[in-house]
């Protein structure tokens, strides 16, 4: 069984468009939420990474944090696949990644750098083998929560097998070695990569992954939720209106 890592293809073919299809929904609703949390228990277990439960599903204090967005990635109308994206500042220090590799973050933080966490990366198995533009198109969104909080660093727990991949297609770092991570059997190493330093780079071949101002607002700007200006040091917003 592969794992949404692994079903990645070259970017070639059927995904020059590869957004035509895609719904970005945030996890708002119980009924959501429940549903992602029981896709991810799937998939986690097809992989071997956790063990069986009870309740079949995967869910952390980190679903709910304010600075936290979890969301589905619907193809046709139906779930297919699921990331959460977490925002790291000086001033908001939680998150999963965090937790597991804080002497290494830390210090960073206390630089005054800000960093997106991408955790929770789930994909249908079955799905993601007839749909291979599927785990970019979840990426996605943390490259375009990198632009819209003016993020430092991305951030990738990577399991070993895996990180060849990330070095080579986004041009992720390693970090730390492998350790075990809460509530998965295999560990996970830390991968980062520098957003400003890659972002053009990874964009040159992978062009989908541009986002408009207004599409980044439409999916982190929320009510009653923490906002660039509060989590982050203050940046000019990019204009709705495109350059001539």
């Amino acid at each position: 069984m592969r794992s949404a890592a692994e079903a990645i293809k070259p970017a070639t073919g059927r995904l020059a468009d590869p957004l035509d299809q895609v719904d970005y929904r945030l996890a708002q609703t119980p009924e959501q939420k429940d549903e992602i949390y029981r896709l991810r228990y799937r998939a986690y277990l097809r992989e071997g990474a956790i063990r069986p439960s009870a309740d079949e599903r995967v869910v952390d204090q980190f679903d709910d944090a304010p600075n936290a967005w979890v969301f589905g990635v619907y193809l046709h109308g139906e779930l297919c696949s699921s990331i959460r994206i977490t925002v790291v500042t000086p001033e908001w220090r939680s998150s999963p990644t965090l937790d597991v590799f804080g002497d290494v973050l830390l210090p960073k933080l206390d630089q005054g750098l800000v960093f997106i966490d991408s955790t929770r990366f789930v994909a249908d198995p079955d799905k993601a083998r007839n749909n291979p533009e599927l785990p970019y198109v979840t990426v996605r969104l943390g490259s375009t929560a990198g632009v819209h909080f003016n993020a430092d660093y991305g951030l990738a727990p990577v399991r070993p097998e895996h990180m060849a991949f990330y070095r080579r297609v986004f041009l992720h770092e390693t970090w730390s070695e492998p350790r075990l991570y809460p509530g998965l059997v295999k560990p996970v190493g830390l991968m980062a990569s520098h957003l400003p330093t890659v972002r053009e780079r990874v964009l040159a071949r992978y062009p989908f992954l541009r986002s408009s101002a207004f599409e980044r607002r439409m999916l982190f700007d929320r009510e009653g939720q923490l906002q660039p200006d509060g989590l982050v040091r203050p940046f000019e917003r990019a204009s709705i209106v495109p350059n001539p």
